[in-house]
């Protein structure tokens, strides 16, 4: 047996020990990024032939993270690429726009109201609506949060940001997501 078959059978080995077993949070979490099946399909795709490529630099972290970080990264390049339009990161709203979006509600009034209140009031289909018009970065660290519950190191490990600004997306997301929710009801 050659050198090269060996090794890449043991980087196959290494890819499904690693990757495979996070295949189905890293459809979940590309399909909330994407927000729909099909891309999602297209970004895991794109996301285990990256980490094919990148077994061998894994170096035995956390392997839920470093999958997870690979489908998170994959899912922005690829919405930047595919749909530019829908792909909004903070720094590119003005300052007036950020302090909206930071620090009021949907009305311009600070929400206070505790997220598992307007969680368990709304429907499943009102979240996934909510959730949608979230902005990327508040949208990632709630799913990754409050849908595959992870920690806050590993979601920092993820996104590639520090614990504070991943707890503070975290809060300024579920007040998002509570105004939108909060909003949905009165209508």
């Amino acid at each position: 047996m050659s050198v090269s078959v060996v090794q890449d059978s043991d980087e196959r080995n290494a890819f499904d020990e690693v990757f495979l077993p996070h295949l189905p949070e890293a459809y979940r979490l590309a399909q909330w990024l994407a927000g729909n099946a099909s891309d999602a399909e297209d970004i895991v795709q794109e996301a285990a032939i990256r980490a094919f490529r990148g077994i061998k630099g894994f170096g035995a972290v956390n392997p839920r993270a470093w999958s997870l970080t690979i489908v998170r990264n994959t899912a922005l390049s690829w919405l930047t690429k595919n749909r530019p339009r829908t792909v909004t990161y903070i720094n590119d709203l003005n300052a007036a726009e950020q302090q909206e979006l930071e620090y009021e509600g949907l009305h311009g009034t600070k929400i206070e109201t505790p997220e598992e209140t307007a969680l368990l009031k709304a429907d499943a289909e009102e979240i996934q609506k909510a959730l949608a018009q979230l902005p990327a970065q508040f949208r990632e660290v709630i799913v990754l949060r409050e849908i595959n519950q992870m920690n806050y190191r590993d979601i920092a490990e993820i996104t590639n940001v520090p614990i504070g600004t991943v707890m503070s997306r975290l809060s300024r997301g579920r007040q998002l997501l509570m105004a939108l929710l909060g909003g949905r009801k009165q209508s």
